[in-house]
């Protein structure tokens, strides 16, 4: 992608990635509500701007609405999968204000995000094999590589124990 129009920085993947707000599970619906003129809607349009694309990297299954000059002061509204809405006043409030306040009521903690990419970490491991429930493979023999398993494919005669043991005893004779 070009590095065209106004700052182009935005819509890099690395920009993208260093987000800082993980919403939790029962968030589904993000709206903004600012204008685009006046000093109180300051912080909430830089919100907007910076950091709206990151939220939506980080929460693709977010819905985000934005919503201009429809109100005298700027607010988010986030909606719950079990209905409740809570309410952000951000009226007169700097951007970074907005994102910790946000991260801090509806955000994943550290500590969350920790162990999801570890389990996330585990779960994709070649190394582990078991039940495909909870693992990739079921057998060693799934991995590129190995010597394939027999009740799938049939091995090779020279690899068959009947062969070496009729080899063997015809090499006797």
């Amino acid at each position: 992608m070009p590095m065209k129009g106004r700052f182009p920085i935005r819509r890099t993947l690395e920009y993208l990635q260093k987000g800082e707000i993980v919403f939790k599970n029962s968030v589904k619906i993000m709206t903004v509500n600012y204008n685009t003129h006046g000093e109180l809607s300051e912080g909430a349009r830089k919100f907007v701007f910076f950091k709206i694309p990151q939220v939506q990297y980080k929460n693709p299954w977010v819905q985000i609405m934005m919503f201009k000059n429809m109100t005298p002061s700027p607010f988010l509204r986030f909606y719950l999968d079990d209905g409740e809405q809570v309410l952000v006043d951000v009226e007169g409030k700097d951007y970074k204000e907005i994102t910790e306040h946000v991260k801090k009521i509806l955000g994943k903690s550290d500590k969350v995000l920790q162990a999801e990419a570890l389990a996330k970490m585990e779960a994709s491991n070649p190394a582990n094999f078991g039940p495909k429930k909870y693992f990739l493979r079921e057998c060693m023999s799934e991995v590129e590589g190995q010597v394939p398993h027999p009740g799938r494919i049939p091995l090779p005669k020279e690899m068959t124990g009947k062969y070496r043991t009729k080899m063997a005893a015809s090499s006797e004779d």
